[in-house]
């Protein structure tokens, strides 16, 4: 029994391997999820816009041609029909909503 005390001593004063601390990075920042499309209208006066889209990744939308709501507004400015845009949309409480918007290059 005198052979297992130095291995139980040094089994009670190690530091068990799940007590450890673990640091986890802090969450970075994404850039949205941008589609493609072209403009096909725009409605400024009710901050709307009507787009020729590709498939929409994060709302899982095929390509199709629909209006969306544009917020905030000011996105509109410099925005002209048959402008060639990547865009990101949100559904935000059931509207499908243009948060972003560039010129495609």
């Amino acid at each position: 029994m005198k052979k297992w005390i130095p291995l139980l001593a040094a089994l009670a004063i190690a530091s068990p391997l799940y007590a450890q601390p673990v640091t986890v990075p802090p969450p970075t920042a994404q850039a949205p999820v941008m589609s493609e499309g072209v403009v096909r209208k725009i409605d400024a006066a009710n901050a709307k816009i009507t787009l020729r889209h590709g498939p929409i990744a994060n709302l899982d939308m095929p390509p199709m041609t629909m209006v969306f709501r544009v917020q905030p507004p000011e996105l509109l400015s410099g925005t002209k029909v048959g402008d060639k845009v990547k865009f990101h949309a949100e559904d935000i409480n059931g509207t499908l909503t243009v948060t972003a918007i560039q010129p495609a290059h």
